[in-house]
């Protein structure tokens, strides 16, 4: 015998609401195979899932659209940050530069190495760093660097530190409308239910197709266990050699 199976994700919860509600419009209050307070509880909460649901995923597919660009901006930033600390690196190889050059960058323990640019914290405190030690190296006399020039690191850095900060403002907004339906969740779960146990409480005298060829026309969802559907999978295959 298949088994009634309440829905397990937010989308399931909200089809087999939806399904009731449309059938209560559809069909009216006094026709439809759950009581009047039951009908109420239904109109109150349908609009208020739906939205929460709405809103959670349009929040999340906007942060998934905007993450390709934020990761194009990691990466630029990434590269012109090392490639400044690696042409500064090179010019002290080279004895362009005296080694305490490092200082201004607060580079001075990583030698010849450049410093762990993986990590989001990483990367914007070193772009920080490069920035503010440079100003203090030009104001002391120093000669300005190229390939990149400093301006070209400040420019690719700011616009990853302005998408950093948009992601993290989508990432609030998600997480924001994510504990509002994580509120409704319980809620859906018992209305629906309350809903199907009354839809097949109105059925229950009729024979168990019937019943629930009824109950699935408002939402109730039955599955089949694995052995049921190979044993109905070899009945249709032995009728089909019967003919």
């Amino acid at each position: 015998m298949p088994y009634r199976r309440l829905p397990n994700t937010d989308r399931a919860r909200l089809r087999a609401i939806e399904k009731a509600y449309k059938r209560l419009e559809t069909e009216g209050s006094s026709k439809v195979p759950y009581s009047e307070q039951t009908s109420i509880e239904l109109g109150n909460f349908v609009g208020k899932f739906q939205r929460a649901i709405i809103s959670v995923e349009a929040a999340k597919n906007n942060q998934v659209q905007k993450s390709k660009e934020y990761t194009e901006l990691q990466r630029k930033a990434r590269l012109y940050i090392s490639h400044y600390i690696q042409v500064m690196n090179f010019a002290i190889m080279r004895g362009e530069l005296k080694p305490e050059v490092r200082v201004f960058f607060d580079l001075q323990d990583f030698g010849s190495n450049v410093p762990p640019l993986n990590a989001e914290n990483e990367l914007i405190k070193w772009g920080k760093k490069l920035i503010e030690g440079d100003q203090q190296r030009i104001m002391k006399g120093g000669s300005p660097f190229y390939n990149p020039s400093i301006a070209l690191v400040k420019v690719n850095f700011e616009k990853y530190l302005d998408a950093f900060h948009h992601q993290k403002t989508l990432q609030t907004s998600t997480d924001r409308y994510a504990a509002q339906v994580s509120q409704l969740r319980d809620e859906a779960d018992k209305l629906i239910l309350k809903i199907w146990n009354e839809i097949e409480a109105e059925f229950e005298n009729l024979p168990d197709k019937l019943k629930r060829k009824q109950a699935e026309h408002y939402g109730v969802v039955y599955v089949y266990r694995k052995s049921e559907l190979k044993r109905i999978e070899a009945e249709a295959n032995q009728h089909k050699l019967s003919f």
